[in-house]
């Protein structure tokens, strides 16, 4: 079922229909999605995905079901990567009590029904993207995305479309360039990101070429926890090297 904003699970106080400001409503949100911001829920408000009351004096007030709204919307980007129009498609077919049938790439279909879809924490059901779902997802524009490929930040695929994980990394490149770091200043990170990548595939490719079925399981694991330990690693040495400089 659709998860509720409030504390408890509809108790029926008059607390769980109070409106929520929009710092409120972050706060909310983020027990499942930790990178909203409210730039975000500003960019969801402009692109009518939800619509707030407002105050007299102008400020926003959601209500419940305007974040479980919101919910969702996070939800289909996360699980789905569908652009933003489909997606008001799909919640605008919700409220007149039409089925809405969601892909994934298994050959699967996930209903979502009655509004109740949640789909899966941090499941993603999209291998690929496209241009158009990666600019919104990103919140990015086409010089952006044009720059970063050119430096080799973001890449595609042979056919065109998108790792899902270019989404994060268009977002973090663009969390970088505002404070100042351009597209040739973070080519050294591509470049160590390709170096470790290497590494990680000398260690389990024979793994990965095993006829064992279970034995290349094991390497998609083995590959995974490498790829955590890498990152962790790199992050302790950034770290270390500043506090060496700051000291």
């Amino acid at each position: 079922m659709l998860r509720t904003p409030s504390g408890g699970a509809g108790n029926g106080t008059a607390a769980d229909d109070r409106p929520m400001s929009i710092g409120t409503v972050l706060l909310h949100l983020r027990e499942e999605f930790p990178e909203v911001t409210i730039s975000k829920i500003r960019f969801l408000e402009a692109e009518g995905l939800v619509e707030p009351q407002r105050t007299p004096s102008g400020y926003r007030k959601f209500s419940p079901a305007d974040v479980g709204r919101l919910a969702q919307v996070l939800r289909m980007q996360r699980d789905h990567y569908l652009p933003l129009k489909v997606i008001r498609e799909h919640l605008d077919a919700l409220a007149r009590g039409e089925r809405v049938v969601l892909p994934s790439p298994d050959g699967e279909r996930q209903d979502a029904a009655d509004g109740d879809w949640t789909g899966g924490p941090g499941r993603a059901t999209a291998a690929r993207i496209g241009r158009d779902e990666l600019l919104v997802a990103a919140e990015v524009t086409e010089s952006d995305l044009d720059a970063w490929e050119s430096y080799g930040l973001v890449a595609p695929t042979p056919d065109g479309g998108y790792e899902a994980e270019m989404v994060t990394v268009a977002r973090l490149v663009a969390d970088l360039g505002r404070f100042g770091l351009e597209p040739r200043h973070l080519r050294p990170m591509r470049a160590a990101a390709d170096r470790e990548a290497g590494l990680i595939e000398q260690v389990v490719a024979p793994l990965r070429r095993h006829r064992n079925p279970q034995t290349r399981a094991h390497a998609e694991a083995t590959t995974k926890e490498l790829a955590e330990l890498s990152v962790r690693l790199h992050s302790a040495l950034v770290q270390s090297a500043l506090q060496v400089r700051f000291n």
